[in-house]
């Protein structure tokens, strides 16, 4: 079993689900700059006031912020780790080098069709952050969360403008990671299309 797993994906292609999953199932802590990144934004803290016009614009929060946060919830992570949402760019992914040995990088392909529809579906909780969504896995009330009971809402970056400004990106920015994995040896590419246990059946044998 891999120790240190890093998510690739495009937004909506399922890393945050899949790395839930690893960890109930298999006893992984995940690192998420997106869940990080958003508790900033809703604390009103100065990185989530910087990182909030970023996110908005559906553009990559700068490397300073997003690598200094990081270093610090690797530092104090011990065991099997997971990276969703980082690193986003090669010099992100130069600088986690020097953290830690990357064990797979776990790449989860998707069209951009299907992103699109998914994305712009996808209702979150700003209490426990669960994630929804409308086709795929609705809430069992309509508009409120299973787990809390807080109501559920669209965040401004799933909207279908933002949604397609975040794969432009995505192509631009971090679609070369695949390239830099593979040239490492670490890349593993898992098709993100099925059902939620099907994809996860895929991710447990690239991970074995």
């Amino acid at each position: 079993m891999k120790s240190t797993i890093v998510l690739l994906g495009p937004p909506g292609s399922g890393k945050g689900t899949q790395g839930e999953k690893l960890c109930s199932e298999f006893g992984y802590v995940k690192l998420s700059t997106g869940d990080m990144l958003r508790e900033a934004v809703k604390n009103g803290t100065e990185l989530g006031k910087k990182a909030k016009e970023y996110m908005d614009a559906g553009a990559l929060v700068p490397n300073d912020l997003i690598i200094g946060m990081m270093k610090e919830k690797i530092a104090a992570a011990d065991g099997k780790v997971i990276l969703d949402g980082f690193p986003r760019t090669i010099e992100q992914a130069d600088a986690l080098g020097e953290q830690m040995d990357v064990d797979i990088a776990l790449n989860l392909d998707v069209d951009d069709g299907e992103l699109v529809k998914r994305i712009t579906m996808r209702r979150s909780c700003p209490s426990c952050n669960a994630v929804y969504h409308l086709l795929y896995n609705a809430p069992k009330n309509e508009g409120v969360c299973d787990k809390c009971g807080a109501k559920l809402y669209q965040r401004d970056d799933d909207t279908e403008e933002t949604v397609l400004n975040r794969l432009k990106t995505y192509r631009e920015k971090t679609m070369p990671l695949i390239g830099y994995y593979e040239g490492k040896g670490k890349l593993v590419t898992v098709e993100g299309v099925g059902s939620i246990d099907e994809i996860f059946e895929k991710v447990k044998k690239a991970i074995q």
